[in-house]
């Protein structure tokens, strides 16, 4: 690395930010740069995680942000905007962009971007084995002589190149390197600035002044979501200010026969591809590996919906059986069962002589033996498991290659490839399965999928409970279930898609070659997801078992029940203790499903009725824990509409078939 053309003047290092595009290291970097130091907590105001460490650079403690992977500083997905908000918000003294040695023009579009920013950087070429395999060679004194700015190459996996990038992290510097806009687009830019409210053209010392530029285009780029974030910024911008800038936008855009986006896109490309051109050479041949191999195969129709199926069946043994049955028996049934809840309730007899406080931890729906069970014997195996088997796809670079063979699928419901992880995880544990949906670029993906699990995606404990219920009968029981369950998906997901205001995100994703995974890596990772989940997922356990506590002693459930009996028995032509499953069910679905299972083994359902009973409890409400987190992750809006519309479908779908069944119009 040639620094002669850089300053020798350490620069302030207080808050440094981690950028670049998906699949290019960061997360590893991340790692070695902060240790085990890590908290992992949402963006304000968002759903999206962002990591956070501590580092000692030139004497100086340092916080490092590790932001979302994004394509563009000028937002499509929540992700990207949270990485934008971020930079502009907290302002960091340095960036540190990660990009992929092997894919410089790509990475070289955002380092244009971050330029407009004026904010000091480094530029890590990661990956920078895997470039020298295939025959790339980068020159990476003259790439940082033309940026301006610190270059280095790294394998984050192995840890080279991770002193250099320390050592330069006092020598970062706002990048030189300029992008050749249309005269046009130049003046228009000019335009929006000087319409800009007074108060950033007053305030010379903020660091948003210098940024000025970066948000003139964002609102050329039609992005109306910026204004949320100057706000936050500027929390007094005069009415009339905001609107004299919309203004002159408009005024702008009529000027222009193409979207300015698209124009600023073009020119930033074309210098990336100028300079990747100057400073890249091809010096061999490459040479194929089995990697490249299962890596080509994974991407084309066979045979790589085989190896898609193989995937998705083994994340379900591993997930869904062997996380959700094996490990949740030995930890509910063992260790919470014979040992610790016994052993509590003990104790809290004798510490605690008031019946209702004792009822209140260890009773029914007690905080110690439901919530903290349910939380950590039930579901913190199955998120263990999942997070373990997500890092390994991850790594190894298959999680790509499965959304995008699935992606086809998924556009009859306004979704894109990346949906599978959820609903696939879904039949192992919903509640699990909707804290994922955060893998999804948009708001109303996030909606559609929430909607989906809570509908039609039966966690793997109750799926055993039913399949035992269809055990003895006809194959057409079971035909008319999944036929039911299926086409309510694919159809309520099409309708959501319309109804639901927004548009499918663009359905854009790196493929990264396929890698053998570094176990520590994943370890780190799963380490930090597991923190997360204790700190911001088990209080919603405990809060939601402590209303149902309330609800039961004030006598909420009983009324529930009576209210409910006459459309159970009637509508849905069920017995009166099917009620009961019904609102157990709401506790556990497995739970509801089970005493359906004990009423059928009892010969107290005939076919028909074991069919309705199917039907309604796959369709009918999550679980509480499911219920809860959804209000986490949507809103408590969001989440009562989609638990009204649920309710309601599931019992209008489960009577139409009691009736079809009654008149002989279906026949089992």
């Amino acid at each position: 690395m040639n620094i002669a053309n850089l300053s020798t003047n350490a620069v302030k290092t207080g808050k440094i930010a981690l950028v670049g595009n998906p699949n290019v290291g960061k997360s590893v970097i991340f790692g070695f740069l902060t240790g085990r130091y890590v908290t992992v907590s949402n963006f304000p105001g968002t759903t999206v995680d962002v990591s956070r460490g501590q580092l000692w650079s030139g004497g100086q403690k340092c916080e490092l942000v590790d932001t979302p992977g994004i394509l563009s500083l000028y937002p499509r997905s929540e992700d990207e905007r949270v990485t934008r908000d971020l930079l502009l918000r907290e302002a960091p003294d340095l960036v540190i962009q990660v990009t992929d040695a092997k894919n410089l023009k790509r990475g070289l579009l955002i380092t244009m971007e971050l330029a407009d920013l004026h904010i000091p950087m480094i530029l890590v070429l990661n990956m920078s084995d895997e470039a020298r395999e295939r025959g790339i060679e980068i020159d990476t004194n003259r790439l940082a002589s033309t940026l301006g700015i610190p270059v280095v190459e790294t394998v984050a996996v192995t840890g080279e190149g991770m002193a250099e990038l320390r050592r330069l992290l006092p020598l970062a510097k706002a990048p030189l390197a300029s992008v050749r806009y249309l005269r046009e687009v130049e003046a228009a830019f000019d335009r929006i600035q000087t319409q800009m409210p007074e108060a950033w053209q007053k305030n010379l010392d903020s660091k948003l002044y210098a940024k000025s530029r970066f948000v003139a285009e964002t609102l050329l780029a039609n992005d109306e979501s910026i204004w949320h974030t100057l706000e936050r910024i500027f929390p007094v911008i005069e009415e009339n200010s905001r609107l004299k800038a919309q203004t002159a936008v408009h005024a702008v855009l009529k000027d222009f026969l193409r979207p300015i986006h698209i124009l600023t896109l073009n020119s930033r490309q074309q210098r990336a591809i100028e300079i990747s051109g100057e400073i890249t050479q091809i010096t061999g041949k490459l040479k194929s590996s089995w990697a490249q191999k299962l890596g080509a195969w994974s991407m084309r129709p066979w045979p790589g919906y085989l190896i898609m199926s193989g995937i998705l069946y083994l994340m379900y043994e591993f997930v869904g059986v062997f996380a959700a049955q094996t490990l949740v028996k030995i930890l509910e049934d063992g260790l919470f069962g014979k040992i610790l809840n016994p052993a509590v309730t003990k104790i809290v007899e004798l510490l605690l002589p008031v019946p209702f406080l004792q009822e209140m931890i260890v009773g029914p729906y007690g905080l110690f033996t439901m919530a903290l069970t349910y939380a950590l014997a039930l579901i913190f195996p199955i998120v263990s498991a999942f997070f373990l088997f997500f890092g390994l796809m991850e790594d190894s670079g298959m999680l790509p290659r499965l959304a995008v063979m699935l992606d086809r699928m998924f556009r009859v419901m306004g979704l894109n490839g990346k949906a599978v992880l959820p609903m696939i995880l879904g039949l192992g544990c919903d509640t699990m399965a909707t804290l994922t949906t955060r893998v999804l670029d948009s708001k109303k993906e996030k909606i559609i999928v929430a909607l989906l699990l809570t509908l039609s995606v039966p966690c793997s404990a109750q799926l055993g409970a039913m399949l035992g219920m269809i055990a003895g009968l006809s194959w057409k029981v079971f035909a008319l279930w999944i036929t039911v369950v299926i086409s309510t998906m694919f159809a309520v997901g099409y309708g959501a898609s319309k109804f639901i205001p927004g548009a499918r995100s663009p359905f854009l994703m790196e493929i990264p070659p396929i890698r053998i995974p570094q176990i520590s890596n994943i370890l780190k990772k799963v380490r930090a997801r597991l923190v997360w989940y204790l700190k911001e997922a088990v209080p919603m356990f405990l809060l939601g078992t402590f209303l149902l506590f309330i609800s039961d002693k004030i006598g909420l459930l009983g009324i529930i029940k009576t209210i409910a009996n006459p459309l159970v028995v009637h509508f849905l032509g069920l017995t009166e203790k099917s009620t009961e499953a019904f609102i157990i069910g709401f506790l556990r679905r497995d739970y509801g499903a089970a005493g359906f299972f004990v009423q059928a083994q009892n010969g107290f359902l005939n076919p028909r009725q074991v069919t309705v009973a199917l039907i309604v409890i796959t369709l009918f409400m999550p679980c509480i824990a499911q219920f809860f987190v959804t209000i986490k992750e949507r809103g408590l809006k969001t989440t009562l509409a989609i638990a009204g519309f649920v309710m309601t479908f599931s019992i209008a779908v489960g009577g139409l078939v009691n009736w079809l069944l009654k008149t002989d119009l279906i026949q089992l």
